[in-house]
């Protein structure tokens, strides 16, 4: 199956991000034909600046590869460097009923957060359609929040197709059904907007000073602590396998540790879990010639594809 992801270049990555995107999206290379971009001309929707867009897009390209994705197993690239998705994007446009993209809840969710609403945000569906469409892409790996997107974005497959024949192949969205809510420090769905996630790629002191602000009870210590719906214990879980979630449970239940205890346990989790990433991040950083060269060559590849999707699109219709 061809598999496309779009990543947005929009500040640091947190372990929410990690667990409900990204290491799922990593697995997908070892049995798919994954593609991969850094959704920068989405990301114009919310920057503020041309340096901190630039930044961010550079850290994304950087973190990705460090926490594993593979460039010899996927195509990866900068969303700008293939700039057909664009010509596309206006062509769809044309195929895509204002009321289809009224009803978008996305829009509504983002424009009633205070993000300011403008044309770019309105017709986001259409270009996460144009860069679905334009490389054949037969799955897509989303959260349930954008199963919406990929819905449309067949609507307007279909619409193309029923008029000028099969051109587009209709993608089908993924949900891993199995990913639950990760909990921000305040309990809270962890996110940078509501400042309570826990990033990556913290120094370590700073790193539990994060986690010594995870909001939990105020059970004495030598009395057993409840673990169901305690945030760090929900935290801790997301690395650990069956057996060591039960000697956890069983750690909880005896009294014998406080939440400080679990607080600095979890740090010492995180630290562990992304060691090998912070070496290869530093690694990256300091050689960026390689992370612009995979770039490029992802890049590449994309483009040749989307070239020629582009121009049987624009043969059908009738564009010289």
């Amino acid at each position: 199956m061809r598999v496309l992801t779009g990543i947005q270049a929009s500040g640091k990555l947190h372990i929410g991000n990690y667990f409900g995107a990204m290491k799922p999206m990593i697995e997908l290379q070892e049995e798919h034909e994954l593609f991969t971009f850094i959704a920068n001309y989405h990301s114009l929707t919310t920057s503020k600046d041309a340096a901190t867009l630039k930044q961010y897009t550079i850290d994304a390209a950087a973190d990705y590869l460090s926490l594993g994705l593979d460039p010899e197993k996927t195509t990866f690239w900068i969303q700008s460097h293939v700039p057909e998705v664009l010509e596309l994007y206006w062509i769809l446009s044309k195929f895509t009923p204002m009321g289809l993209l009224e009803r978008a809840h996305s829009y509504k969710d983002k424009v009633a957060k205070g993000i300011p609403a403008s044309h770019a945000l309105f017709s986001y569906p259409v270009l996460m359609a144009a860069d679905i469409l334009i490389l054949d892409t037969q799955k897509v790996p989303v959260g349930k929040d954008q199963i919406q997107h990929v819905e449309m974005t067949r609507d307007i497959a279909t619409k193309f197709n029923n008029e000028y024949g099969e051109i587009f192949v209709l993608p089908e969205h993924m949900v891993q059904e199995d990913v639950a809510t990760i909990p921000g420090i305040d309990g809270q769905k962890m996110s940078k907007s509501y400042d309570n996630a826990i990033d990556i790629f913290m120094d370590e002191k700073a790193l539990q000073k994060r986690c010594n602000k995870i909001i939990s009870s105020s059970t004495p210590l030598g009395e057993p602590l409840e673990y169901e719906n305690d945030n760090i214990f929900a935290l801790a879980s997301l690395f650990l396998d069956k057996r060591e979630t039960l000697e956890l449970q069983a750690r909880y239940q005896s009294g014998q540790e406080g939440y400080g205890h679990f607080k600095k346990y979890l740090k010492e989790l995180i630290w562990e879990e992304f060691a090998k990433a912070r070496e290869k991040r530093a690694y990256y950083l300091d050689h960026m010639d390689e992370v612009n060269d995979i770039l490029e060559q992802g890049a590449k590849k994309a483009r040749a594809i989307a070239k020629a999707k582009l121009e049987t699109v624009k043969d059908a219709i009738g564009l010289i």
